[in-house]
């Protein structure tokens, strides 16, 4: 009689954890497809960066000199010109669109502009800064909560900078990405940065999904624009063609 209930009990307790996972398969939200950044009257405009003082005066004037610059026709470069990708966070900005391919352990993420691409590692375990060779868009783990994807984020190197905004090497962005009834895709961007930040930094991205629509190449070449050894944005004017 013992052993009946004992297998009983085994069973019982064996089925418990695999309908767990498949109602939290079930909750998991179709985001495969093209996306293209949207606005709308739920999601709150984006705040300024609550920077440090020191931080702050520095981010300030160079917003003032790349004013004065493009005030004298002369403006400074910015990694656009350099031909460089925006990375992480800006890339999730837009203008131009996403698309999100979701896979087994994995969702990935694309933007047209520069065929921009970042990993979103499933259930895997974050490795400590430190251990994360630092790039243009870091090391993302997540995991499904239900039907939000909760994204971490860190190893962004210090030069890739969201709107000219400094951050230190420890910066980590968190991220919640949902989908709403009216079709609305949000992605609620945290960033945590200890050392540039007087707290952490919310704002949200809301996207509207292209239907049929096909990413293009966007590759950056032949760029008639260019640095010159002042760092001043030129543009390189070709020869009439014969």
């Amino acid at each position: 009689m013992r052993t009946h209930r004992s297998l009983a009990m085994i069973a019982f307790f064996a089925l418990v954890p695999v309908s767990g996972r498949a109602q939290s398969a079930a909750n998991v939200p179709d985001i495969t497809g093209s996306w293209e950044r949207a606005r709308d009257a739920s999601i709150p405009a984006q705040g300024q960066p609550p920077l440090k003082p020191q931080y702050l005066k520095e981010y300030q004037a160079k917003l003032q000199s790349f004013r004065e610059a493009n005030q004298q026709g002369k403006p400074i470069a910015d990694h656009v010109v350099m031909c460089l990708p925006d990375g992480m966070p800006g890339m999730m900005s837009g203008p131009f669109p996403l698309e999100i391919l979701q896979s087994k352990g994995q969702v990935t993420i694309i933007e047209e502009a520069y065929t921009q691409v970042r990993r979103i590692l499933l259930d895997r375990e974050q490795k400590p800064i430190d251990e994360v060779e630092p790039g243009f868009y870091g090391r993302s783990v997540g995991h499904w909560d239900g039907s939000t994807l909760v994204v971490d984020t860190v190893g962004i190197k210090e030069s890739v900078q969201y709107t000219n905004i400094p951050h230190s090497k420890d910066m980590r962005i968190k991220e919640r990405i949902s989908l709403g009834a009216n079709g609305l895709l949000r992605d609620e961007i945290t960033i945590e940065d200890a050392s540039m930040l007087e707290k952490p930094w919310t704002f949200t991205f809301g996207y509207r999904r292209m239907q049929d629509y096909q990413l293009l190449e966007y590759i950056c070449e032949d760029n008639r624009e260019y640095a010159d050894e002042k760092g001043v944005q030129q543009i390189r004017i070709e020869p009439a063609k014969k």
